[in-house]
């Protein structure tokens, strides 16, 4: 039978990773991305592993498209029309700022004033309508926006998630004026009555969806005259997949796209090994990607703060990333002071080492002059292998300005580049109460398990897991996704003015919806299934408190079950204080059938195998260091570093002090000798 293949996207590489049909073995492979065209990149990996649409039963995919829009701000030229008064809501914002020691920054929306306009209307917080729409003014201002040349066009007006009648009444008009315009309601997009936050999120919306939508067709169209005409998933950033057909509408959900998949997957491996708290640690070229998997389960952010004044409300993986990759290059700054990153060589021209014409250093040049990856690696798809003497010569150059030797050079860049990441790794552990030795951290990404084990050893992580496919991992977490949507809606009444047949039809209604996009989407789902959970707060609270809830819960269990958690998360309740209910959400989840494992698990082993060779590795100082092949490390073999492991989509170090085993599913397990 044909077997599935997810996908990733990212900014140097395209990566691959085939489930197998259970006669082939999978296939791993990573090529070049292509950033002028994503999907070129997407269709050669196909090409290079030898597949042909008949292989494929479903294809997943993680795309960076919606990330890289944003980041280089060219989405699509948008309009936004609010009620009269609240022209200026995207700039006003919230009292926050961008650097500690700051009061003041640069924020530039994404809709320019000039293209923000106001008509009369007014629902109150119940959805009462208070002044009718103006319909008259929105046909004049379509004359307006056409003389303006925008593509999208987004409507958020005031109290649109108590009612949103008079946002679908001038989506309706909009539409009728110009069919060619993309039009985004905020209540379509978000329920919940913050109203910046519900703003800004329907602006990313409108601004990426043009842009979303000309993807999914062209990728569409272009895979079917590969002759592929079956499903395409596309990973969100909730670590659920949405099926192409329906990407323009869910452009906001795929900004985190990649990165989510990465922690799915570690998440699941790490779980079969046993560990259910994980830290994940993802280095491609780029970027480096932090996330914290508690009890199993991706912490979910209702809230991620894209650039400055700039949220989006939807549920995402609470994924951190910063400017750190193989790919980062290093320099000098005004000071004198060595930095490494956020400038990145990415695909093209890439680090030096990749012989496409980079000039800069950077982390993959430093550890290619350590030793750490062989200068015969495939990984560039030249068979000239790596560059070592332009490597060497622009690490040197770079030394010279410091004062360092090329061997010097190479391990500063490093410390400073893994510096950098373990700050990111404290953050989200060490600096919110989390005890790093309760953690595994699972390395991945094609430099991800190069530098975890310094970072392990830095941060005091308990141990490093590296799965057996390390470098494809987030597009392995592409085909192991189900399919997921979410829905939110403001309630902000007392627990005690609703009654339980009001809270149960909401909760039904959003069931209903979601299920009518599972149908709608015809993705495959083996089961359907839904979780609720609300937002809840003591009257008088800013800050609310999510607690799982049932459909058929009175508001006296909801109280009670709010109640419970508020002690159990602060060691009191205030008593005689009315309980709220702010939103209500649901989480519809189509679930697929698992799919077949990465790897069948490994043979026991008598004893560690041969190295394949020997190669001077920098640690410190020059150490004569077995390379090993990953294919030759059974269950039960244990090494003691240093050590390299080498295998098509990374290498693993393990540094001197060190001892690695090979767990019963194939994983790497690293830790500091005792």
């Amino acid at each position: 039978m044909p077997g599935l293949v997810g996908i990733d996207v990212g900014g140097t590489f395209t990566d691959l990773f085939y489930a197998g049909d259970g006669v082939r073995p999978p296939v791993v492979l990573k090529v070049p991305s292509t950033p002028h065209d994503p999907s070129d990149g997407l269709l050669a990996s196909l090409r290079e592993a030898g597949l042909d649409p008949g292989d494929i039963a479903m294809l997943l995919h993680g795309t960076t498209i919606a990330t890289n829009a944003l980041i280089e701000r060219r989405g699509a030229r948008t309009a936004l029309v609010t009620t009269a008064g609240f022209r200026d809501v995207l700039e006003l914002g919230r009292r926050d700022r961008p650097h500690m020691y700051g009061l003041t920054g640069v924020h530039v929306p994404l809709v320019p004033r000039d293209l923000r306009y106001e008509v009369r209307e007014r629902m109150d917080y119940t959805g009462a309508v208070l002044v009718e729409l103006d319909e008259a003014a929105l046909h004049d201002l379509a004359t307006a926006l056409r003389d303006g040349d925008v593509e999208s066009v987004v409507v958020s007006f005031l109290h649109a998630y108590a009612n949103p009648a008079h946002e679908m009444r001038a989506k309706a008009i909009l539409a009728a004026a110009n069919p060619a315009w993309e039009i985004v309601a905020s209540s379509e997009v978000l329920r919940e009555y913050y109203e910046f936050e519900r703003t800004s999120t329907a602006v990313v919306q409108g601004y990426l969806q043009p842009l979303v939508s000309r993807y999914a067709r062209s990728l569409g169209r272009r895979l079917g005259e590969w002759g592929f005409a079956r499903d395409v998933l596309i990973m969100q950033s909730n670590g659920g997949v949405a099926p192409l057909s329906r990407l323009g509408a869910r452009a906001a959900h795929i900004v985190r796209s990649g990165p989510a998949a990465g922690v799915t997957a570690a998440a699941r491996i790490a779980a079969e090994a046993g560990f259910s708290h994980v830290i994940t640690a993802d280095m491609g070229g780029t970027s480096f990607d932090v996330a914290v998997v508690i009890a199993g389960q991706p912490k979910v952010a209702d809230l991620t703060n894209l650039d400055f004044r700039m949220p989006l409300r939807l549920p995402m993986i609470d994924v951190h990333t910063i400017g750190a990759g193989g790919g980062s290059i290093a320099g000098v700054d005004r000071g004198g002071i060595l930095q490494v990153g956020p400038r990145s060589a990415g695909a093209v021209p890439g680090p030096v080492a990749y012989r496409r014409g980079g000039s800069d250093p950077t982390v993959t040049d430093a550890n290619l002059v350590l030793g750490r990856i062989n200068p015969r690696s495939p990984m560039t798809g030249s068979d000239a292998g790596l560059d070592l003497e332009g490597a060497q010569h622009a690490v040197a150059e770079l030394g010279a300005r410091l004062g360092l030797g090329p061997e010097a050079t190479a391990e500063a860049i490093l410390a400073v580049v893994n510096q950098r990441m373990a700050g990111r790794i404290r953050l989200l552990s060490v600096e919110r109460g989390l005890d790093p030795q309760a953690f595994v951290l699972v390395a991945f990404g094609g430099a991800g398990p190069m530098h975890g084990a310094a970072l392990i050893r830095e941060v005091g992580v308990r141990a490093m897991l590296v799965p057996r496919f390390p470098g494809v991992l987030c597009a392995m977490g592409c085909a192991m996704a189900d399919i997921r949507f979410d829905f939110s809606q403001t309630v902000e009444k007392p627990l005690a003015e609703l009654a339980a047949e009001t809270l149960a039809a909401i909760l039904a209604a959003q069931r209903r919806e979601g299920e009518a996009e599972l149908r709608r989407s015809e993705a495959p789902a083996a089961r359907i299934a839904a979780t609720h959970s609300a937002d809840m707060a003591y009257a008088g609270q800013i800050h609310a408190l999510r607690v799982p809830v049932e459909a058929g819960w009175t508001p006296a269990r909801m109280t009670a079950a709010f109640n419970e958690t508020y002690c159990a998360e602060f060691g009191n309740t205030l008593e005689g204080i009315p309980v709220v209910l702010v939103n209500l959400r649901t989480t519809v989840t189509g679930q697929r059938d698992a799919a077949p494992p990465a790897a069948p698990a490994a043979t026991a082993a008598s004893g560690p195998p041969a190295p394949a060779a020997h190669r001077r590795v920098h640690f410190g100082t020059w150490h004569r260091t077995p390379i090993y092949r990953r294919s030759d490390l059974a269950a039960g073999v244990a090494l003691h570093g240093p050590a390299i492991i080498e295998q098509a989509d990374t290498t693993t170090v393990i540094e001197p002090d060190m001892v690695l085993r090979v767990d019963r599913h194939d994983n790497l397990i690293v830790e500091l000798g005792r």
